[in-house]
């Protein structure tokens, strides 16, 4: 039996007349065969990354089915940030709570951004949580160790368990963030042995390369930004004794290359996006290279924390075995999170010039235009000015000049 349905609207047509004549027209449906808009749209697969894509719009699909292992941290946050805005759907692991991860809700459109809960030693719930995807990114890392998680257990053993599960699940493509500097026996400087931080990244990048060949490995230098462990370890109170700032041979035999977190995160979507990046390597680094002691001369007086009005100065570290005594007193009073970030291996690790090296691709070779610290560090750390709310006069305090650059010549000359 047929069934005799209105399908289009009502045409007028005038004539020279003053009648209007109406015009319907009819489409016929047999009683089997239901429109289509009765019921829902078969789908040719279930594979949620086979689904049909939009623009690429925050309100759309791109294609991407992305979990984010460390979505909660630092580098995290922006990542996920820059996937919902692109049309990702996210799959956000966490431990602990949920309130942490809660609020990355709002970085995807509606139904766009699902969490799961997991462990990092249950092969199971890593299971459960890449399953669906097509990309996986590893941002999961340790400052410090803790009675829990040692580096080895996070940077070495937990990226190897993941990324051997991605690639057991099929997935296309990995992307696992490391460090620059990374070496299997890094010099000691200042803390016997080495930094056991840069070593379990090296044997981590090993690790992950023998799991997932494919996987595309980023290494950045020390990175700043909103809640950073960079530009703010150095403005806490905690980082100096009394007024002074102890550095490495007073900061002046350490090179630092920072780079902005909002270029190392469009580096790590440029990469997803891009199946030519699969199995290399890029450092990313900032534009420019700066002595250290410079760089923190210039926190200071942005901070108005200058030696004229606040008796700042830097001296040698090597010679004051009471701070090293201090970073290791704070690391055993609060062991989950020391103050201020202070702890033995941030030290060591800070003191380790920042090596580029020639032939490995950097963030530029992903299409990345580069943010320099003369543009984003005075807006960071405008909290930390020293009489915030003082109503200055105009022109009352002078801008601090930029920190010199280090060429090429006179980094040579440092390290002679």
């Amino acid at each position: 039996m047929a069934a005799i349905v209105l399908t289009r609207n009502l045409q007028l047509a005038k004539h020279h007349g003053n009648g209007v004549v109406g015009v319907l027209c009819l489409r016929g449906y047999s009683a089997a065969a239901a429109p289509p808009e009765d019921g829902p749209r078969p789908l040719k697969t279930t594979n949620t990354a086979a689904m049909k894509r939009g623009t690429g719009g925050r309100s759309s699909f791109n294609g991407i089915v992305a979990t984010v292992f460390g979505a909660t941290g630092f580098v995290g946050r922006y990542v996920c940030n820059k996937l919902g805005k692109s049309g990702s759907q996210m799959i956000l692991p966490y431990r602990g709570d949920d309130s942490d991860v809660i609020r990355l809700k709002v970085t995807g459109d509606l139904g766009q951004v699902l969490f799961h809960f997991y462990n990092l030693e249950d092969p199971a719930s890593i299971r459960e949580a890449v399953k669906h995807s097509n990309v996986v990114i590893n941002l999961v890392g340790r400052d410090f160790e803790t009675k829990n998680f040692k580096f080895k257990d996070v940077h070495v053993n937990g990226a190897e368990r993941i990324a051997r599960i991605a690639r057991e699940a099929g997935v296309e493509r990995f992307i696992h963030l490391s460090s620059l500097n990374v070496e299997a026996n890094p010099k000691d400087l200042y803390v016997k042995g080495g930094s056991e931080w840069l070593k379990s990244k090296y044997e981590g990048e090993l690790r992950v390369r023998d799991a997932f060949p494919n996987a595309t490995i980023i290494r950045p230098a020390d990175i700043y930004g909103s809640e950073d462990r960079f530009l703010r370890y150095y403005a806490h109170i905690w980082r100096r004794q009394f007024r002074s700032m102890p550095l490495w041979h007073k900061g002046e035999k350490t090179v630092k290359q920072p780079v902005y977190v909002s270029d190392v995160a469009q580096a790590i979507i440029n990469a997803a996006k891009d199946p030519d990046t699969a199995g290399r390597i890029y450092q990313a680094v900032g534009p420019k290279r700066y002595q250290l002691s410079e760089l923190v001369d210039w926190f200071h007086r942005l901070m108005r924390k200058d030696q004229k009005r606040w008796g700042y100065m830097r001296y040698d570290m090597r010679w004051d075995p009471t701070f090293l005594l201090k970073a290791k007193l704070n690391s055993f009073i609060c062991p989950g999170t020391p103050i201020g970030g202070l702890h033995p291996a941030r030290i060591e690790r800070e003191a380790v010039t920042d090596k580029v090296l020639t032939g490995v691709p950097t963030l530029e070779d992903l299409g990345v235009t580069l943010t320099t610290m003369e543009q984003q560090v005075p807006w960071e750390l405008r909290p930390y000015r020293a009489a915030l709310y003082y109503d200055a006069e105009l022109g009352e305090f002078e801008t601090p000049s930029p920190p010199k650059v280090i060429e090429a010549r006179e980094e040579l000359r440092l390290f002679a």
